[in-house]
Order: structure tokens, then sequence, then C-alpha cells
């Protein structure tokens, strides 16, 4: 069995347009992916949208819609954003609840083996339209789809935040290790992919190294 790591932001469409064709992936193949979870860039360099090309957002807009056109997956506009941010200064608040306790909950369930699962579940209520997706049942089931228990997971980051968020830092530190900053980036054989447009190039490679189907 192959095993990969996925590096991935719960607040990174990218990472959303990618995360639903790797789990396809590991179903449909031998490899085991681990998700690793890490902090958005809005939280890691709370000034990146400030200081950014003015090109930059309305690109990226155009992009990640056409990406969700192509291969046919749901996409909206998170509601409410997992980032609290001043849409007209670009400027991020101090607190923020709401990646902080999804990202938390990405990392308990990487811990149980269903990282992957669970962010893909999670993902397409942020990215694939839910209305108010931090509220109601909906995140439990997405927990519930990937055989976990919200409630214990809600039990779990209250109580072992900062181990989580420990485990979360290091999720970054070995990301830069492996050659990269941003996400969503899958590293392989000590080999990392960035961006969701080299999934093909990811199977290609572990073709190389014995990938085959299930």
């Amino acid at each position: 069995m192959l095993s990969a790591e996925l590096y991935f932001s719960f607040r990174s469409p990218y990472s959303y347009l990618a995360i639903g064709r790797y789990r396809a992936l590991m179903e449909s193949h031998t490899v085991d992916i681990a998700l690793r979870p890490v902090w958005p860039l809005a939280v890691r360099e709370p000034d990146f949208f400030e200081r950014n090309h003015p090109n930059w957002l309305g690109y990226t807009m155009r992009d990640m819609i056409r990406v969700a056109q192509f291969h046919g997956i749901p996409f909206g506009a998170p509601r409410p954003d997992p980032i609290v941010q001043d849409v007209s200064t670009r400027r991020i608040a101090a607190e923020q609840p709401f990646i902080e306790r999804i990202t938390r909950l990405g990392q308990a369930a990487a811990r149980r083996g269903k990282g992957v699962a669970f962010a893909h579940e999670a993902g397409q209520l942020i990215w694939g339209g839910a209305e108010n997706w931090h509220e109601g049942d909906h995140l439990a089931g997405a927990a519930q789809r990937v055989g976990l228990d919200l409630d214990a997971l809600d039990s779990e980051i209250e109580s072992e935040a900062d181990a989580l968020d420990a485990e979360i830092a290091a999720n970054q530190h070995a990301l830069e290790d492996a050659g990269h900053w941003g996400v969503p980036t899958l590293v392989f054989d000590g080999e990392p992919f960035f961006g969701q447009d080299r999934i093909e190039m990811v199977k290609w490679r572990m073709e190389q190294k014995g990938l085959e189907q299930r």
C-alpha cells in the first residue's frame, strides 16, 4: 500500500476543488492519503490580502469558478466565510471562531484516519452552497457520513485545543520541510505536488511506484 500526505486548508477553494478527487483516488487505488490540515494564509499571514496585487482576487475568483465548472464540482461562496474579514479593507479579524473549529475538527478526524473523507464532506458544505454550514446539523451529518461523531470531536477539540494546534503547526512545518508552503500540496515519496491541477501527475508518479486499482 502506498501512502501520501495532503496538506489542506478549509478556507482554500483550491483545496476544496482537489479534496474530492484525491478521496476518489484513494478509494479506487491502492494508496492511503493522510490529511494534514494547516491554518490558512489569512491566519498565518494576516496582511497577505492587503499587500497582494490588485488583480489577484479577481483572477482567482474567475479561475476557481471555471475549475469547478470544468470538473462538475458544486461551488459557491462560503456562507459564512470561514475567515472573519472586512471585505472592504481585506483586514483579518483577531478572533477567528469558524476556522479554528473546523481546522481542529479536521485534525481530530485525521487522528482517526478519516481526515480526507471528513474534509471532503465538510468542504462540500463550506464551498458547495450550504447556508450557515457551521450551524444546525450540517457538520454532524458530515461527520456521520464518514463514521465519526461530531459531539465526540467537539469534546476533543475543546479539551485538547493546544495539542491539536501544535499538530496543525507541525503540519505546516512538515509542508515547508517537504519543499512547499501553500495548499493544496500532496507529498508522495518526498516529492511535493502543489495545486489542484497536479492530481493526474500525482497518479502518474504513483503508478511508477506500483499504484494499482483496488
